[in-house]
């Protein structure tokens, strides 16, 4: 395997993108050579904390840092701007979840890196605990069948001051949406690498108790898959203090496996920390049902070795690294990312037209509702 030494830059200086700086310093094969962000200070204040560079041009940025690797990390709807740029310049591009706002958005992107011959790659991190990989493993070696019902339980917690922390929080045009697009993506994304691709999906999504903002807090949806399986879908904000995500999968043989990613009130970037570690709650593999209170005593060991905020980031910018030494995609892909967008489009749009919606999905050029979210609501 080649390796060699990587020059990062991080677009976006709020809370997530700490995390992203101090997974970096712990690399030994990159460094965080440059920081860009909307306004100057917010840059130069980044920068002096990590021995990096300001700048307030993305293309000189790339340019002058030489830089291999560019991790945005800015709110959700101006994903696409900046990383049509930093692809242009001739930058590979990391995307913090959610890829983007709108399907619209994700194309560009896609299209913008792969005219530039760059990489794409989309935040993921929950992928790298151990319990999910166990699942992926699982699946792969034929020990569940095929997977034929998946289901997401994510039942969490937001509130107000957790929306007041950012002006962008809550709103339409600058978060983009609510749970499904900034709390969802992980466990959604779990769901689809386990399950494959959707043929249909019928969802609705509501506000059931925040008052004090414009997005939804929570969504459910049935999904029928391509492979001939079903899923559903439940998450939501309005559980205090916040309960567990969950994504569990069920097999064609009758076995069935699952991880809990997360337990008791929800890790928040730059708020909290993760209180619970991510554990496999469910295994009846046939032959390795006794195994389970072994792995969770090794996980729950290893996250109380690590500081699991960082430590997965770490996993997964590693990941994308190789990828760009070795010539392969790294695990989580832009087209990966597009996957995600494009399910929780089909909940939004399902809610507006009050009917399943067929896959794929394409952007809607002719309609200026963001996909049913702005003027429909739910209401």
């Amino acid at each position: 395997m080649k390796s060699s030494y990587k020059n990062i830059a991080i677009i976006g200086c709020g809370k997530v993108a700490h995390l992203h700086a101090k997974a970096v310093e712990n690399l030994h094969n990159a460094k965080l050579a440059a920081v860009w962000s909307r306004t100057k200070e917010s840059a130069e204040r980044f920068a002096a904390l990590y021995g990096a560079k300001p700048y307030d041009e993305i293309e000189t940025m790339i340019d002058d840092s030489k830089i291999d690797l560019v991790i945005v990390c800015n709110p959700h709807p101006f994903h696409c701007e900046v990383t049509v740029k930093a692809a242009q310049a001739g930058s590979n591009v990391l995307v913090e979840k959610p890829l983007a706002s709108t399907l619209e958005d994700c194309d560009k992107m896609i299209e913008a890196c792969r005219k530039a011959g760059v990489r794409l790659g989309v935040v993921s991190q929950r992928r790298w605990y151990a319990p999910v990989q166990r699942i992926r493993r699982a699946i792969d070696e034929g020990k569940i069948g095929t997977p034929l019902l998946g289901t997401v339980n994510m039942l969490g917690w937001r509130d107000k001051a957790y929306y007041d922390s950012d002006p962008w929080r809550g709103t339409w045009d600058m978060e983009g949406g609510g749970v499904l697009v900034n709390q969802a993506p992980h466990q959604l994304d779990i769901l689809l690498w386990m399950m494959g691709d959707i043929d249909e999906v019928y969802g609705v999504q509501r506000n059931l108790n925040h008052p004090y903002i414009e997005v939804e807090d929570t969504a459910v949806a049935v999904v029928k898959f391509k492979n001939g399986g079903v899923g559903n879908i439940i998450v939501s904000n309005s559980e205090k203090p916040g309960i567990f995500g969950k994504v569990h999968i069920h097999g064609s043989n009758g076995a069935s496996a699952g991880v809990q990613t997360d337990g008791g009130a929800m890790f928040i970037a730059g708020m909290s920390s993760v209180l619970e570690p991510p554990v496999n709650d469910l295994w009846t593999i046939s032959g390795e049902e006794t195994m389970l209170s072994e792995w969770v005593r090794q996980d729950s060991e290893l996250f109380n070795s690590i500081d699991p905020t960082v430590y997965y980031m770490e996993r997964q910018i590693e990941d994308y690294l190789n990828a760009l030494d070795n010539g392969h995609e790294p695990l989580v892909t832009g087209e990966a990312g597009r996957k995600t967008v494009e399910l929780f489009t089909a909940i939004y749009r399902s809610t507006r037209d009050n009917m399943p919606i067929k896959f794929p999905l394409k952007p809607e050029y002719d309609r200026k509702d963001m996909d049913g979210r702005i003027i429909n609501n739910g209401k």
